[in-house]
């Protein structure tokens, strides 16, 4: 009998067979870390990202933020990129971020996101990329891989945003800044413009699903620059004090604020060292204190 050729159970029409002999090659990763989104970044999805925001992302963030951003006027030097470090609550934050920039950075920005929660199915993968110009993150090792695509976008004139914690407060209190954001501004000899956000943890906090519309404030902070010889940790400690300034500048008023940091007594965003209970009192008593009607405890002492 002979075999037909154009069979379609033969190569070239499948895959050929391994030996018996010879380990199979590894499938291929197209998700996670290894997601490629350089489409985002091609012409056709940048008009369709710019209707999107403008048309879309920023009514929706207008409803459920009703944000207040101040602190542009830091920005009005800004030339060429820059890293956006802020800190990190909730899922909007990345959204309101971004459609908080100003012009022309808002539409020259990727967002750098958690390989393993935005890039683990395709539908997501494609959404992030699209909505968001985001790129895959691995947040579980330093990945030469993302800091070589992000480092490659800023030297090709793109800002960033990301958020230097690594991951959304547990209950609502800011964590320790990682070096990512430092280690590439300094590799790229770009600044770092950190930016506080207040609020987006009532809106959507982490495990919650369905949002509360609330107040939010943005609060942007005047562009740094890494010290000459600085380390990155270093660096990266100093974003997360000038974010810290934000907050209390948010909270009370420049002038203190302002007072505070110079005299080196800015609060930390990190909780206090105490149980999970007395932390989780300890951020509604601020809440309270800075938003609410209600009569305070006496003072029994």
């Amino acid at each position: 009998m002979i075999r037909n050729p154009f069979s379609a159970s033969t190569f070239p029409y499948r895959a050929p067979t391994v030996p018996l002999t010879v380990e199979p090659r590894a499938a291929e990763q197209k998700l996670g870390a290894h997601y490629e989104s350089e489409w985002a970044r091609k012409m056709p999805a940048r008009y369709a990202r710019y209707l999107l925001t403008e048309g879309m992302v920023r009514p929706i963030i207008a409803g459920l933020a009703q944000p207040e951003r101040r602190g542009l006027d830091r920005l009005t030097d800004l030339d060429g990129p820059a890293i956006f470090a802020g800190n990190h609550h909730s899922h909007l934050d990345a959204g309101l971020l971004i459609t908080s920039i100003p012009e022309p950075h808002r539409h020259q920005v990727f967002a750098g996101a958690a390989a393993d929660y935005f890039f683990d199915n395709r539908l997501k993968a494609m959404a992030s990329a699209l909505v968001l110009n985001a790129i895959p993150i691995d947040r579980s090792k330093v990945a030469r891989r993302s800091a070589d695509q992000a480092a490659g976008l800023i030297d090709d004139g793109w800002s960033m945003v990301i958020f230097p914690e690594g991951g959304r407060s547990p209950d609502g209190w800011g964590q320790p800044f990682r070096g990512g954001a430092a280690y590439l501004a300094i590799r790229c000899n770009v600044p770092v413009v950190p930016v506080h956000l207040a609020g987006t943890g009532r809106i959507l906090p982490k495990g919650k699903n369905r949002p509360k519309p609330s107040r939010t404030v943005v609060t942007f902070g005047a562009p740094m620059r890494a010290h000459e010889g600085e380390r990155s940790q270093a660096f990266s400690d100093r974003v997360e004090r000038a974010v810290a300034a934000l907050a209390d500048e948010a909270t009370t008023d420049w002038y203190s604020a302002r007072r505070r940091a110079a005299a080196g007594e800015t609060p930390s965003l990190s909780a206090p060292p105490s149980g999970v209970w007395r932390r989780a009192w300890s951020v509604s008593g601020s809440r309270k204190k800075r938003g609410s009607t209600t009569k305070p405890w006496p003072d029994l002492s």
